[in-house]
């Protein structure tokens, strides 16, 4: 090796390599060729290696989502049977409920003090048969009282649906007599007798609220409790029955109303 030579190849190796056959180094070089293309493939490999984990890692993950979606499907379904299932077990209570309260009013009404006649809904029509056959007071007219009468006629026959007509129509014609009150209580009997409680509530609710001097009013507030015990609010219900019992204890309704709720408690 001449000299120029052999100062070139120590700058580029440092003083190390002179110790080396020069035979050797350019092995050396080549050698470490395959090396860094190893490394590059290897590199790639392990690039496709994450790529298909990150894969399979999402797809495990979307199956996960899949069956916890399935699983909260089928829990609301379960949850929505349970949910019918309450709903028409609370319709079967509210109807026995009901019933329940009628098979009570028909015991007391054919046993009671006060018995009906078959030819009247359930009510007590003594009272309003003294007021129609009362001599004329100064607030009722001979037309309002035949008025009433007539309505009264078809109570009688068991004509309802005349009854209601006629009976609306004389409260309108004759809102300020002794006689109004009468006419809005019969409407509600004839209501509550044709099926009708929201009817018969605003009629009965109507003699309490605007005609608290009538008689009428302790029979419209037990047969408001009637009503509302049909319409499944027991405890509304129970207020009212309680109310006349104690507000208006020597009426007939008061007698009635305790011995429902007597009943009712057993």
């Amino acid at each position: 090796m001449n000299h120029s030579l052999k100062r070139y190849v120590e700058r580029l190796c440092g003083a190390g390599a002179l110790a080396l056959p020069l035979s050797v180094l350019p092995l050396m070089a080549v050698a470490q060729q395959p090396l860094v293309q190893d490394l590059s493939n290897s590199g790639s490999s392990n690039s496709s290696f994450y790529q298909q984990t990150q894969r399979q890692e999402a797809s495990s993950g979307n199956l996960v989502l899949f069956n916890q979606v399935q699983e909260h499907q089928q829990e609301i379904q379960q949850l929505r049977g349970q949910i019918e299932e309450l709903r028409h077990q609370l319709e079967q209570l509210r109807r026995q409920s009901q019933q329940q309260y009628l098979d009570i009013e028909d015991r007391l009404m054919s046993s009671g003090p006060t018995q009906i006649e078959q030819s009247t809904p359930a009510v007590e029509p003594e009272a309003a048969e003294e007021v129609v056959n009362a001599p004329s007071t100064s607030n009722v007219s001979e037309e309002a009282q035949a008025d009433y009468q007539a309505a009264f006629a078809h109570v009688q026959a068991r004509r309802f649906e005349e009854a209601i007509a006629a009976f609306e129509t004389f409260v309108n014609d004759h809102p300020d007599t002794s006689l109004t009150a009468n006419g809005h209580y019969w409407l509600g009997e004839l209501y509550s007798a044709e099926g009708e409680l929201d009817a018969a509530d605003q009629a009965f609710s109507r003699v309490i609220d605007e005609y608290s001097g009538s008689s009428k009013v302790p029979d419209a507030i037990y047969k408001l409790g009637l009503v509302k015990a049909r319409q499944g609010e027991a405890e509304r219900s129970r207020e009212l029955l309680e109310r006349v019992r104690d507000d208006y204890p020597q009426s007939s309704a008061a007698g009635l109303a305790s011995d429902f709720l007597r009943q009712s408690a057993s």
